[in-house]
């Protein structure tokens, strides 16, 4: 199973920011869709793409291990 850590992401980057970050601000600055990035914040199952995390990649300045993480089931 993967586990998209995008909310601890977001924690970091209000810790390093020290401001808080919207929803809405991710999917303005990334162009992902809401319905979209409420999905992966919250792990439900659906089809995100590979560009989204790209993109994700960007905004958080990271490395795809740290938005993405293997669980054993």
């Amino acid at each position: 199973m993967l586990k998209i850590k995008i909310k601890e992401m977001i924690a970091k980057k209000e810790y390093d920011e020290d401001r808080l970050i919207k929803v809405a601000e991710i999917c303005e600055a990334t162009g992902i869709g809401r319905t979209t990035l409420s999905a992966m914040i919250n792990n439900k199952k659906k089809n995100v793409g590979i560009d989204n995390f790209d993109k994700l990649c960007a905004y958080f300045s990271c490395e795809l291990s740290d938005l993405v993480e293997y669980i054993k089931d």
